[in-house]
């Protein structure tokens, strides 16, 4: 739903009202999206509202109870964030899970369900890591050590190039 257009369905704007929708037009051929209208009509099935301000009374079946969090975040930095927690604290005892009961056996007992944290540093990883910097390291010694042939081979060649060029040289010196 879109401020200042005064409709109570979607409509697609003429492209030079591009505040509305778009901070610029694109290039070439004028994109022509469609915005909801601000008014609201019985043709909305679902409103998304955000309460601004709380009055004196709770708005019943809202605001009397409160709904635990159901799925928490998998990244280990926004876990460390929403805890408050510090880097020597261990991420996986904060993870948001979930008790679970088994819909196929009635008499089966509850287990728990969590995610699979992201990015979290593992002493699996920092030995990873090290392992290819290692190999980074050891494949560059080893590019300088095959430079380090080539260019004494390649000045051997020039070497003996300039020797047999300066034979020759001598050779027809001698001969005139």
């Amino acid at each position: 739903m879109k401020e200042g257009v005064l409709l109570p369905y979607r409509v697609r704007p003429p492209p030079r009202r591009w505040p509305l929708v778009l901070p610029h037009p694109p290039r070439g051929q004028p994109k022509r999206k469609s915005i909801c209208g601000c008014i609201v009509g019985p043709d909305i099935a679902v409103l998304s509202l955000v309460i601004v301000k709380q009055g004196e009374n709770d708005i019943p079946g809202l605001m009397d109870h409160v709904l635990p969090k159901r799925l928490g975040s998998k990244k280990a930095t926004k876990i460390r964030s929403f805890f408050n927690l510090g880097k020597e604290d261990d991420v996986r005892k904060y993870i948001v899970s979930r008790e679970v009961k088994s819909a196929k056996k009635e008499d089966a007992k509850p287990y728990t369900k969590a995610p699979k944290i992201q990015r979290l540093v593992t002493p699996l990883r920092l030995q990873r890591r090290r392992h290819l910097h290692s190999l980074k390291r050891r494949r560059i010694e080893h590019q300088k050590e095959q430079k380090a042939e080539f260019e004494a081979l390649l000045s051997k060649r020039v070497a003996e190039k300039k020797a047999k060029v300066a034979a020759i040289k001598a050779a027809h010196k001698t001969a005139v």
